[in-house]
């Protein structure tokens, strides 16, 4: 089976997380496309093929004879998709040949224009598959599911030479707990891949250091007409606050190894108000001074209005890979060769955001992500090709031969 076919078929399974729910898996549908899954694994002749309680997947192939001295690496990919698109009775569709021109999705009113996605030009003649514009099409992780699927019975339909090899499917990488319960001794792997990128041929090992900020602000109200000296307006604490920041520190205005302050949502009245915010930046030392700077505004408006009258609360969320991996750079250079044995040159960026990968390589497992062929993720212009999920199959492949050799 192509991955592609797998990929239509597993967009199919409503897998959308929630970020309301405290258990892991955070929604219990999760559990439908990993039991799906582990039922494939073993028809494909996969060992160890278990299921957790948490609806983690895991299996292994068995390194080639002579073979088991070689590194046993891994390959991993995420179940779910975003919490805040939807993602049920998701409609994928074809489009054959594309001709560089605009394309209708359903009856949205939605439509995947150049205009709007200029690489949709290097894509002339591929075949693509978009959604209906309802949905997110959920190639964002399904094609990295698909692809390590596919690679996987390749392998042993070809009977492929190769080293030990361990996959696994995790949940809920979407709200930030897709590594967090993956049980490494049972994974076995020394090193592992996140099939989890955008456009083949990409790798990415560095990604933004993040935490997330809660800012509570505590007024006091009183009758207007006698607030004279007295009256502490929550609400404007925390527009004063938030003047504070940078400016121009925005995801708007920055981009590749900028970092940033972004404001995710903010409610509040005269007698109480909230701000909550993601802090990112790739040089440590810079995402310390975000920190140090919410730090310092907390201070400066307490010793204005009181103590207590601000409360900052800062939750770690991941660190930047790059300084593990640098460790292990072997991970990266074999990944960029099997990258050019698929006849076309790496493209190697930062990832602003985070990844399952960061999580796992502060676990002691250097993983770097790789890309499916996919674009225009988390929302309902999402689309990748065909042949993109093509050379990102055989980019795996040409993984394992890198270490099988």
């Amino acid at each position: 089976m192509k991955a592609y076919e797998r990929l239509i078929k597993y967009v199919q399974v409503h897998t959308a997380a929630s970020e309301e729910s405290a258990t892991t898996p955070s929604t219990p549908w999760q559990f439908d496309l990993a039991y799906m899954l582990a039922d494939e694994m073993k028809e494909m002749g996969i060992s160890e093929v278990y299921v957790d309680e948490h609806a983690y997947v895991y299996g292994v192939i068995p390194a080639s004879a002579g073979l088991e001295d070689a590194m046993s690496i891994g390959f991993i990919a995420h179940l779910d998709t975003i919490p805040d698109f939807p993602g049920e009775n998701v409609k994928p569709r074809m489009v054959e040949n594309y001709d560089g021109g605009d394309i209708v999705l359903g009856e949205s009113g939605r439509v995947l224009s150049p205009k709007a996605f200029p690489h949709l030009t290097s894509l002339v003649g591929r075949n693509l598959i978009v959604t209906d514009g309802t949905t997110v099409l959920g190639a964002d992780n399904k094609a990295g599911i698909a692809e390590i699927m596919t690679m996987a019975e390749t392998i042993i339909k070809e009977n492929i030479p190769h080293g030990r090899i361990a996959i696994s499917f995790c949940p809920d990488e979407e709200i930030g707990h897709g590594a967090s319960l993956l049980d490494l001794e049972r994974f076995g792997a020394k090193i592992a891949y996140t099939a989890d990128g955008g456009a083949e041929g990409g790798i990415e090992y560095e990604n933004f250091n993040g935490c997330g900020a809660k800012v509570t602000f505590n007024g006091f109200n009183v009758h207007p007409g006698s607030a004279k000296d007295t009256m502490i307006n929550a609400s404007l604490l925390a527009m004063e606050f938030n003047a504070m920041l940078p400016s121009g520190d925005t995801p708007r205005d920055t981009e590749g190894y900028e970092g940033f302050f972004h404001l995710t949502n903010m409610e509040g009245d005269v007698e109480k108000a909230t701000l909550s915010y993601i802090i990112r930046d790739h040089s440590s030392t810079t995402f310390e001074a975000r920190r140090e700077c919410m730090r310092h505004a907390e201070k400066l408006m307490n010793a204005k209005y009181g103590e207590g009258s601000v409360v900052l609360e800062i939750k770690e969320h991941y660190r930047n890979m790059r300084e593990i991996v640098e460790q292990h750079f072997h991970v990266v250079e074999n990944a960029l060769e099997a990258i050019r044995m698929a006849g076309i040159e790496p493209v190697v960026e930062p990832i602003r955001g985070g990844t399952d990968g960061a999580q796992l390589t502060f676990r002691g497992l250097p993983c770097p992500n790789i890309g499916t062929g996919g674009y225009a993720y988390h929302g309902p212009y999402e689309h990748i090709s065909i042949e993109g999920m093509d050379i990102a199959t055989e980019i795996l492949l040409n993984i394992v031969e890198r270490y099988a050799k």
